[in-house]
């Protein structure tokens, strides 16, 4: 029998958990998020720029200076394992609230450095306190939409940060020629002294109430610390589903890279951009596809939830919301790339430029087509650990990003950026292969390795 044929669990009645908040409550809450999880795209995006001000400062070299990139992802990954863990223990709203002091004093800390080793320890503080934005703000949602309407929401909440990715280098950049790299950090402790307040006045506690680890304690203290084994996230990746998809997210993810990391070299040197401030701009595009695609895709993925659950008389394969992909990971992702690598090579002029920047675009918005189902999917089959599965698949895919992020450029040099993009266009490709094998043998897969995959009744 074709997987595809074979329902995961018959539907239920809608549960009234979801009415806990009212509308205009539930976009708050995603505002709140939205604004966390722009925090840690703007503090690794903006400080790529200020290097060689940081550097002069300092007495020391880019390369040297350039060693925070690495550990600023080690960080990352760390603590969003480490926020997301605990917030299926001690809840959301506390997440924010501890996470928030270690960024705001690592970011002072980061703004008074005067060695590099005061520079790369205050560093980790600040990255480590803001990682948590990504994951817990996924659970978050999870949390307070169901099931239909989830992919819209999360589609907010990825378009608001992925545009901070694009955004931040422009900022980044302006802020470190016409004011103080300093002064930037001071500006990012004052937002998260200000995403405190938020939270801390306005943001409840989203959890379900009677699934939090301190509500199962049968003795409780009035200030109750427990172990929480952050690295267990990891373990849900031995799940074939969240594996498979996990890939897929960081292959798409890395045309992005490909296409923005090196644009200085690439799209600055082709059409003679030399001032910083326009390179920045040439960012924007792209930032402006994932702000526009990401909520278009999320409520695509959602309309074809409902119509496959209407196709199979009510039954949820929770698998269908990974067919909204297609466009994206088909269409729009190779062929912008691939255009845009081919452009660079052999169209100069205005006309080279403009097209390079609708390629930047499109990019944008396929991206947001890929991963926003992606990531809805994670919280959908790991509903009581979505925030945890987030955050391992985000800590595996930052630090395979990582690692090949340092091949583009060496890439281009050797054999150019029209090949360099053409291979990123064919692994997007491979990505899709992986999602339609997921699609079509995806109950068998889950079947393989039980992580306790959420069902309708608990979704």
């Amino acid at each position: 029998m074709d997987s595809e044929d074979s329902p995961l669990l018959a539907s239920t009645a809608h549960e009234a958990i979801y009415d806990r908040f009212t509308p205009d409550q539930k976009r708050w809450i995603v505002f709140v998020v939205s604004f966390a999880g722009l925090l840690p795209m703007f503090v690794s995006s903006t400080f790529v720029p200020s290097i060689p001000q940081i550097a002069k400062d300092l007495g020391s070299t880019h390369a040297v200076v350039s060693l925070t990139i690495s550990l600023s992802i080690l960080a990352t990954a760390v603590g969003s394992l480490v926020w997301a863990a605990y917030s299926s223990f001690y809840g959301r709203r506390l997440m924010y609230l501890w996470g928030m002091p270690f960024l705001c004093i690592g970011s002072c800390g980061v703004a008074m450095s005067t060695s590099l080793r005061s520079l790369l320890f205050w560093r980790f503080v600040q990255t480590f306190g803001c990682s948590g934005g990504i994951p817990v703000g996924a659970g978050v949602i999870g949390d307070i939409y169901k099931l239909e309407e989830r992919g819209t929401a999360i589609g907010v909440f990825f378009g608001a940060t992925l545009f901070g990715f694009a955004v931040a280098p422009l900022l980044g950049g302006t802020a470190a020629q016409y004011w103080s790299w300093r002064n930037l950090h001071y500006s990012l402790a004052a937002w998260g002294l200000l995403e405190l307040f938020l939270v801390y006045l306005s943001f409840p506690e989203t959890s379900h109430p009677g699934t939090l680890g301190i509500d199962k304690l049968t003795r409780k203290r009035w200030i109750h610390i427990t172990w929480v084994n952050p690295l267990s996230s990891l373990w849900l990746l031995r799940s074939p589903n969240l594996f498979a998809v996990m890939i897929a997210s960081t292959l798409v993810l890395l045309t992005d890279f490909v296409l923005l990391v090196p644009l200085a070299f690439t799209i600055g040197v082709r059409y003679g951009i030399t001032n910083e401030a326009i390179i920045g701009a040439c960012f924007l595009p792209n930032g402006l596809g994932n702000f526009i695609g990401a909520p278009v895709a999320g409520r695509l993925s959602d309309i074809v939830v409902r119509k496959w659950r209407k196709k199979r008389k009510g039954v949820w394969y929770p698998e269908d919301r990974l067919r909204a992909t297609w466009i994206g990971g088909l269409v729009m992702i190779p062929l912008s790339i691939g255009a845009s690598g081919l452009i660079t090579t052999y169209v100069g002029g205005p006309i080279g430029l403009w097209l390079n920047l609708l390629c930047l675009y499109t990019n944008g918005m396929g991206v947001d087509f890929v991963f926003n189902p992606i990531g809805s999917y994670n919280v959908d089959v790991a509903h009581s650990r979505s925030a945890e599965a987030t955050a391992a698949s985000a800590a595996i895919r930052s630090l395979i990003l990582s690692a090949a992020t340092a091949l583009i450029i060496p890439s281009i040099e050797r054999i150019g950026v029209a090949w360099t993009d053409i291979i990123a266009a064919v692994l997007a490709i491979v990505a899709q292969g992986i999602i339609f094998l997921t699609i079509r043998y995806g109950d068998r897969m889950r079947a393989s390795v039980d992580i306790g995959f959420s069902t309708i009744e608990n979704n």
